[in-house]
């Protein structure tokens, strides 16, 4: 039997417009109408027997009782009705009392147009539970991820599916304090005890560190501290060394576009580095990488070649008139690139990048850790580490992007040229998304090669298995392209008006007034809204087994304690040696 047995004489009222996804419901009586309330639940009696429509509450108006027309009732058609009190429900899905041999499903589908004059009722009290318990169990194709509690709830947990939040990408967002990092954390939680679970969580600010256990896997971007010590992998630190970085990367490390003499330095840059990489393929073992070689292929090379090729470029003589020398072609025209070359290798901030360890320049080195960083929990030797959480914070921010992203485009091309079967989907958790897949990408600028990638995989990532979360607290910051291709909204407080109306955008036209509520939300309450969610409602989510370290000091009381706190000597002896560890 259907759990919406309701009789006539419970109506709410009775439906006198329907325009596509909306109805307009005529309540008769003023204590009924009290009953009713902004973002709340309704069922409508469908044409067809065993059906109710599902709707949420959008507008209420109480109008009065003489009048007969509005002002403006052309913005508001409602506005030319003569009834006294009218709601306006957003039409969300169909509860079906029985399909097959499953009970009371609720489909986010319309199966009919609700009728004029049809019976509508408000969903509370033990049916309002009862429904809430049907949508938390998800149906279909997904697993069930248990984010919280829904809000209209308590006793009706409210669950997602698995497959379509990682498939259709997802993005988290809320104002600083709303509980954004506390809501990544418990999608973490949810992931990390499965036995094949795979991510990688870009940690821009190291607040992730405190997700301690065997499911999660520490790594940090090597720091100054790290050059000369033979740190790797096992020892929880990644080098990212110079041979990765793809043509667009090493133009913007290296050449100055407002240099007039750019183009020659970015042809010579690009001959000299094709012609290092070849030098160390060896004709006999890689025949078949030389013949399909590009300056983009991921081979070692030494960049002291490099250096000394472009040098001797930069001063070159050769024969003119009369015997006498003259200057080459690109004589002093590669001053002001060698320069910049010698200052980006010098620079101990980039030693992860131009002075890597001996065993990340032997052609091994790149089958071990893409397996490292791709490969799920099972696959790895210890059978740790679903989760890879990887430390950002010792990386100057002029290069953030590039390398956030050299690793984002790591991970897409090798799951692009993995057989179809043997692929393993991986998600990638962007935080602080702003900062390297920025809205306005300067064309000269590291930020126009992350947005670029980060784009393909927003775009093609799902064929691939690669799956993106966003998150930021400022998502009008954010690459719009990227956001668009994200199916999931998990938005908790905001209250800038630019990141609320990027939100609002993203919704359904039919519950555009959700968003009204992003700025009224409490600590630790999202919307949620997409693929993975059946019903569109408000959650209050759980808390994570392990805080992120991002809870915000209290002020007040740290200034009212007996005994001062300071730490400001090893804070100096960090800054100078450029390094927390």
């Amino acid at each position: 039997m259907g759990i919406l047995d309701f009789n006539d004489d419970e109506s709410l009222g009775k439906i006198i417009a329907v325009d596509t996804a909306t109805v307009t419901v005529r309540v008769d009586e003023l204590e009924r109408l009290k009953r009713i309330q902004v973002n709340r639940l309704t069922a409508i009696r469908s044409s067809k027997a065993g059906q109710h429509l599902i709707g949420i509450v959008s507008r209420i108006t109480r109008k009065a009782g003489d009048e007969t027309a509005i002002d403006g009732a052309e913005e508001d058609p409602e506005a030319a009705l003569p009834e006294n009190n009218l709601v306006r429900v957003a039409l969300i899905g169909t509860l079906v009392d029985k399909e097959g041999l499953k009970e009371n499903v609720f489909k986010r589908t319309l199966e009919t147009v609700p009728e004029i004059d049809a019976d509508c009722f408000s969903l509370e009290g033990q049916r309002l539970t009862d429904f809430m318990q049907v949508i938390s169990q998800v149906s279909g194709d997904g697993p069930q991820l248990d984010l919280g509690r829904y809000a209209l709830d308590e006793d009706a947990r409210a669950f997602l599916n698995g497959n379509r939040l990682f498939q259709r990408h997802a993005i988290v967002v809320g104002s600083t304090g709303s509980g954004k990092s506390y809501t990544t954390a418990r999608l973490l939680d949810q992931i990390a005890g499965l036995p094949q679970a795979n991510v990688i969580l870009f940690d821009i600010h190291g607040e992730y560190q405190t997700l301690d256990s065997d499911e999660f896997r520490h790594l940090r971007i090597a720091g100054p501290g790290d050059i000369g010590h033979d740190r790797r992998l096992a020892d929880g630190v990644l080098h990212l060394p110079f041979w990765l970085l793809g043509y667009e990367a090493l133009v913007a490390l290296f050449v100055d576009r407002s240099d007039q003499n750019a183009p020659n330095q970015a042809m010579l840059m690009t001959r000299c580095i094709t012609d290092a990489k070849r030098a160390m393929l060896d004709p006999g073992k890689h025949a078949d990488i030389l013949a399909n070689f590009t300056i983009d292929s991921p081979v070692p090379f030494d960049i002291d070649s490099v250096h000394k090729q472009l040098s001797d470029l930069n001063e070159q003589m050769v024969p003119g008139a009369n015997n006498k020398d003259k200057q080459g072609p690109y004589f002093d025209k590669l001053s002001r690139l060698i320069a910049r070359f010698e200052a980006k290798r010098n620079d101990r901030r980039l030693g992860f990048i131009f002075q890597p360890p001996a065993a990340c320049m032997d052609m091994a080195w790149l089958s071990e850790v893409t397996h490292f960083l791709i490969g799920g929990r099972g696959s790895q030797a210890d059978g740790k580490g679903g989760i890879k959480i990887i430390n950002f914070s010792e990386v100057p921010s002029d290069i953030l992007p590039l390398m956030v992203s050299l690793i984002a485009r790591l991970i897409f091309t090798v799951s692009q040229w993995t057989p179809p079967d043997n692929r393993h989907p991986i998600a990638l958790f962007c935080d602080e998304a702003h900062l390297y897949i920025p809205e306005r990408a300067s064309s000269e600028s590291a930020d126009e090669i992350s947005v670029g990638i980060f784009e393909r995989i927003a775009k093609e990532g799902r064929k691939y298995g690669v799956g993106l979360v966003v998150i930021s607290q400022r998502p009008s910051e954010v690459n719009r392209t990227v956001l668009s291709q994200c199916n999931n909204v998990i938005a908790m407080r905001l209250t800038n008006g630019d990141d609320q109306s990027v939100i609002k955008r993203l919704l359904p036209d039919s519950l555009g007034g959700f968003g009204d509520l992003l700025p009224v939300l409490d600590i630790g309450e999202a919307l949620v809204v997409g693929d993975a969610s059946l019903l569109p409602t408000r959650v209050v989510v759980s808390e994570p087994r392990f805080k992120p370290n991002s809870a915000t000091v209290n002020f007040w009381d740290r200034w009212s304690d007996a005994a001062p706190v300071a730490g400001t000597e090893d804070a100096v002896l960090s800054w100078r040696r450029q390094s927390n560890h």
